[in-house]
């Protein structure tokens, strides 16, 4: 069914439902940092091992997402993104009940599965059911809702913590979802799916899968020896990967897009290096505050939450300034004032002042808030309306294997520094050591990350 075809108020209800979805994945992935601690208390973990509760949802939704994308495309994306709100609310209550670490990333693999078919759909339907004259506004109020989910995840998160335990969390990301997938059936009849007749590349989906899960896994575990093979040979299958899919009738991810429009690459490049140097943020000064500075999670969270409540204010308004003003300016200039904030997070320490951290949080809240609404509105304005869709899903994906990136990246530094120790009073130094090495490369990614934002082309092509 068109866009057309439906009354304003049907699609007000759909984007209603998808709002709340759009909150709860990234509320999840914030909120989820705050509880790391407990969650390494409760099962005795260490502190690679504690990313691990946090990147395995990444890892999972990051390397789904397109394949599942494509299925959606084939099938029917209503159908996808109800079985993600069902599998996203029952893993959530298997996280809860999980009697041990195992238990809990099997759930949390499960859990971003559900994610990658709900966010991975998402901006699809929205674009399927809005006219051409809505379809700006309605894309920029799931952006706020995903920033928002963003914002409130480690402010909500130190509260229940603290009140109920880490488990409270994923009850209560778990309830608005399963009302979603209750609701959509009964007040949803419209399908979504491509009109023409396709078939899935199992080939190259399986073959992608098994390569980003690799590349993922082994570069976690660097600079162990059998990590740098692992790596290595997922670098091979990626490239078998391209090969494929360039000579496939109905490729998972259309190469074209990335080989001949250089303002779609470099803006998608842009993305992926702005959350490669940007997610691990919240994780590392989780970590920072309730160790070194000894603030419990609800106090930690609160300061936390400065950053994307910032990201929350100025993306509102950076959108509507990227319509007059060149999105290519306004977002190398946020990309610029995330990579200082980041050299001003370089020289914290035991006795770094508190309201010294808060600021420099706000700065990089606004660099990301003036970056990113801009960036995706290049990143669609450069592709015909029939690419849309595809243009959507591939800043999910950035999104998702950049926050990949940047966990993998902090979690490698911490392995060569602490290794398989538990972070205590004993090795904060070299703690802090590891944060300063993790926000030093931050700082030489988001140099790059300007490089990419200033050298794409600024040309339209959505008319």
């Amino acid at each position: 069914m068109s866009e057309k075809e439906l009354p304003t108020r049907h699609r007000n209800l759909i984007l209603t439902l998808i709002l709340i979805t759009s909150f709860a994945n990234p509320f999840m992935g914030s909120s989820i940092n705050l509880a790391l601690p407990a969650i390494g208390s409760h099962f005795g973990l260490h502190a690679v091992m504690m990313s691990w509760v946090a990147m395995s949802f990444l890892l999972s939704s990051a390397v789904l997402m397109v394949p599942l994308g494509k299925i959606a495309d084939i099938i029917g994306r209503k159908r996808v993104f109800l079985s993600g709100t069902i599998l996203f609310s029952l893993s959530s209550i298997f996280c809860a009940m999980s009697p041990s670490v195992g238990l809990l990333l099997a759930s949390r693999v499960l859990q971003g599965a559900g994610g990658a078919m709900m966010f991975g759909t998402n901006m699809a339907i929205i674009t399927d059911i809005f006219p051409a004259n809505e379809r700006g506004k309605a894309i920029g109020t799931n952006v706020m809702a995903v920033y928002l989910g963003l914002s409130l995840g480690p402010l909500i998160a130190g509260f229940l913590v603290k009140n109920w335990g880490w488990q409270s969390i994923f009850y209560l990301t778990a309830i608005p979802v399963a009302f979603v997938a209750i609701s959509m059936p009964l007040l949803v009849k419209t399908e979504w799916k491509s009109p023409h007749s396709e078939q899935f590349d199992w080939k190259g989906g399986i073959l992608y899968i098994i390569a980003m899960s690799a590349f993922m896994y082994g570069f976690s575990h660097l600079p162990n020896f059998w990590a740098i093979i692992l790596a290595f040979i997922s670098l091979i299958g990626l490239y078998f990967f391209v090969k494929i899919e360039i000579q496939s009738d109905f490729p998972v991810f259309d190469m074209r897009l990335l080989s001949h429009n250089r303002l779609f690459a470099m803006s998608n490049l842009a993305a992926l290096l702005n959350y490669a140097i940007t997610f691990a943020i919240t994780f590392m000064l989780s970590l920072y505050l309730q160790y070194v500075k000894g603030l419990n999670p609800r106090d930690a969270g609160l300061i936390l939450v400065i950053q994307p409540a910032m990201m929350v204010i100025v993306s509102y308004f950076s959108g509507r300034m990227s319509d007059v003003y060149d999105p290519r300016i306004l977002a190398s200039a946020g990309m610029s004032t995330i990579t200082l904030g980041l050299m001003a997070l370089i020289p914290l320490g035991t006795n770094s002042s508190l309201i010294y951290l808060m600021v420099i949080l706000g700065v990089i809240g606004i660099g990301f808030g003036l970056f990113t609404s801009p960036n995706t509105n290049a990143i669609m304005g450069s592709v015909e309306k029939k690419y849309l869709g595809v243009a959507s899903a591939t800043v999910g994906t950035m999104r998702l294997t950049g926050q990949m990136i940047s966990m993998g990246i902090a979690t490698l530094v911490i392995n060569i520094f602490l290794g398989n120790s538990k972070i205590h009073a004993g090795n904060l130094s070299l703690f802090l050591h590891s944060q300063r090495t993790t926000f030093i490369i931050f700082v030489i990614l988001g140099i790059l990350g300007v490089w990419a934002s200033m050298a794409r082309k600024s040309e339209n092509l959505a008319k």
